[in-house]
């Protein structure tokens, strides 16, 4: 069955032919249809991942280690995190190099894009049946592999396909998907079911349902055996060194893209605990509040994504993009130690938001242009989604630890301290821009 139009290859690489347009640089313009199932994609990925971590993961690991202090079920969520970051570390850039060398006939990452999704959701209706925190810790493991998997193809993609001066617009739709996720997620799970493995089983659904048209509709590049670069086990470990000394670019982007996602963590992944621990609010209300928080946030990152992506195509220009949007992060946090209240966080939700989803946009299409070789754009690719994956997961434990040393000077002190620690890895985050020559 032949494609409608609107739904064809944006690049000639998508053809079966010779290793020249399979590594060239994309110029055809992408179009309506490519980009809805793309951002459709992100969004069942995003619904998968990021409301589990919201939602379910903190209550079943509260249920499960019962009554204990309040820091201590900060820091046995911090621990589920960042096992799980661990796996994290090795599954994004080793589903990207084996994308990059995959010879099927459907393609090169259609395949990692999706048996990813296949394995997330197995890994979500196997996690909600577990009783146990052993359990619980290693079936969210299992879960963020798949999750590595798929969004490493789907952020090759981009590389792949996407020309230049499309990037900040296309990137926007791997942002735009969050904050929309979690609210839908929340939305579903929250208010219809009461069930902990009824909710990771709706989020197993809604990640195939919407990723299977983008792997169905979108051709992709297809490698013959004789094209595929050297395969090896030290080949491959040692594709992982990206040297900072020959791609300083690829080194900045990736040190600014760390620093800053561990600060918007910081500033937004125990906002739930600071809402119960920090400001004295019952569990019910504070989960009321918190969905208040996350639509203005997503209504936020939403507009700031659109907008920045889009005038930074236009201006030809990512790297004040970023170190403005880190730096936004870095006054909301410090707005939040200055003025502790519930108002202050849904004010501080918006700029957060504005920052976080400016930053997300622009820097992904800043990302893809500093790849060292388009041979390996999966891996390379892989090894910076490193960036933002693990400090969501290492995050919380991060913040945790922190809350749990200092729980003696009192919860709303040591959740002071987690927002300091925030606004400042996000200025260093806008500096570590500065140095990147190759991408204005």
């Amino acid at each position: 069955m032949s494609l409608p139009s609107y739904l064809a290859a944006p690049d000639p690489s998508t053809v079966q032919r010779g290793a020249a347009p399979l590594f060239s640089e994309p110029t055809r313009r992408i179009r309506g249809g490519w980009m809805t199932t793309f951002g459709l994609a992100w969004l069942g990925v995003w619904v998968a991942q990021l409301t589990p971590v919201q939602l379910q993961l903190p209550a079943q690991v509260n249920a499960l280690i019962g009554d204990t202090t309040w820091d201590q079920k900060v820091l046995q969520f911090g621990i589920v995190s960042g096992v799980s970051a661990a796996f994290a570390v090795i599954a994004y850039p080793l589903a990207g190099a084996l994308s990059d060398r995959t010879t099927s006939r459907f393609g090169r990452r259609r395949p990692w894009i999706l048996g990813g999704a296949l394995l997330f959701a197995a890994a979500l209706v196997v996690l909600g049946l577990q009783d146990t925190f052993l359990g619980v810790t290693i079936w969210w493991s299992v879960a963020m592999i798949g999750f590595c998997s798929l969004s490493a193809g789907l952020t090759a993609v981009i590389a792949d396909q996407v020309p230049t001066d499309q990037r900040g617009v296309a990137s926007s739709l791997m942002s735009i998907p969050q904050g929309l996720g979690v609210i839908l997620g929340v939305a579903l799970i929250g208010g219809l079911v009461a069930s902990l493995f009824l909710g990771y089983v709706i989020c197993a659904i809604v990640v195939v349902a919407l990723v299977v048209p983008f792997v169905i509709l979108v051709p992709d590049a297809t490698m013959r055996k004789e094209q595929r670069p050297r395969f090896d086990l030290v080949t491959l470990l040692r594709g992982f060194w990206i040297s900072p000394r020959r791609y300083p670019d690829f080194a900045w982007t990736l040190t600014s893209r760390v620093l800053v996602n561990i600060a918007n963590v910081l500033g937004t992944g125990l906002l739930l605990d600071y809402l119960i621990f920090g400001l004295g609010q019952d569990e019910a209300a504070a989960a009321d509040n918190l969905l208040t928080v996350i639509l203005v946030y997503t209504v936020a990152s939403t507009v700031a994504s659109i907008v920045c992506g889009r005038l930074s195509d236009r201006l030809g220009r990512r790297k004040v993009f970023v170190g403005v949007s880190a730096a936004i992060q870095a006054v909301g946090a410090l707005t939040v130690v200055t003025f502790p209240s519930f108002e202050t966080v849904v004010v501080v939700g918006g700029v957060l938001g504005v920052g976080y989803g400016c930053f997300l946009s622009v820097d992904q299409a800043l990302a893809t242009q500093v790849l060292p070789d388009a041979h390996s754009r999966g891996k390379d690719l892989g090894v910076m989604n490193i960036a933002s994956t693990v400090p969501q997961a290492v995050g919380p434990m991060i913040g945790a630890l922190i809350i749990t040393a200092l729980a003696d000077i009192g919860p709303l002190e040591s959740f002071g301290a987690t927002f300091y620690l925030s606004a400042i890895l996000a200025t260093l985050g806008a500096i570590a821009v500065i140095p990147v020559r190759r991408v204005r």
